[in-house]
């Protein structure tokens, strides 16, 4: 056989690396890695503050029971931004436990130094692709709340397609989230909120908490974000959306 057929051979019979994979290549990410300056503190965060509070991406299906220790109410926060808005509510609610998920580094820094201060032991941080998560780890109908506060709007037509509330991902995350479970987003982008309250409002699973099928007043319990303090300096309107999943096989509680 000559060389040349050897290596084609070899190459045919090889697993593809996933970040060779075309399907992969093909994937539209809803984040862009922005990791700007991360502090001596937060550096430090991630290599002596990880294995208490740190969850590893990956295919393995997780257990929340065993994850924190408890049979509890549990949050997930997708991305948290700086995540001091998740301490802050991990702290006021001892009694629920807390899943954020996040990919810049900084944000996790940060909050393993806040988590650390403020001894929070109903905290845990996955840095991973919410999508992928919810794929790959997080298991059916496990989520009491389904929390995203303020993503990235790509506010650009031609990038609507990278934002991470769309048609083709609303049965993944409703499927994640228990009967009488809530889904909660707030977002500073008029046209972002429209198009999540429009999409909401005719997913069946969903209810709308507030009145006229509209959206809802904030929430007291819901931390103000740095993102939306940034908002409201810049005169944006901020918007929340609160939907209940239903149980299509019971009636909605009135």
């Amino acid at each position: 056989m000559r060389l040349v057929d050897t290596l084609n051979s070899s190459l045919q019979n090889r697993a593809i690396p996933d970040y060779l994979n075309a399907s992969a290549l093909r994937r539209i990410h809803s984040f862009v890695r922005r990791e700007g300056r991360m502090t001596g503190a937060q550096q430090r965060a991630l290599m002596e503050c990880w294995e208490p509070f740190g969850v590893e991406a990956g295919a393995v299906l997780l257990e929340p029971k065993i994850l924190f220790g408890r049979c509890a109410p549990l949050v997930l926060e997708i991305g948290f931004g700086n995540g001091e808005s998740l301490a802050v509510m991990a702290a006021a609610h001892p009694e629920w436990d807390y899943l954020g998920i996040e990919v810049h580094r900084p944000g996790i820094g940060h909050l393993l130094l806040r988590a650390m201060e403020l001894q929070l032991t109903n905290l845990r941080i996955l840095c991973a692709d919410a999508v992928e998560a919810l794929e790959r780890q997080l298991p059916d109908e496990c989520l009491d709340r389904m929390q995203i506060f303020f993503p990235d709007p790509w506010p650009k037509v031609r990038h609507h397609k990278r934002r991470l509330i769309q048609a083709k991902r609303i049965a993944l995350l409703v499927r994640k989230i228990k009967p009488y479970g809530q889904l909660h987003v707030a977002t500073d982008c008029e046209d972002y909120a429209c198009a999540m309250l429009s999409l909401f409002n005719t997913t069946p699973e969903l209810a709308n908490t507030a009145a006229g099928g509209g959206f809802a007043p904030r929430p007291t319990w819901r931390p103000l974000t740095k993102f939306e303090q940034r908002g409201q300096r810049l005169g944006h309107v901020i918007r929340d959306l609160l939907f209940i999943r239903r149980d299509l096989a019971l009636p909605l509680a009135e």
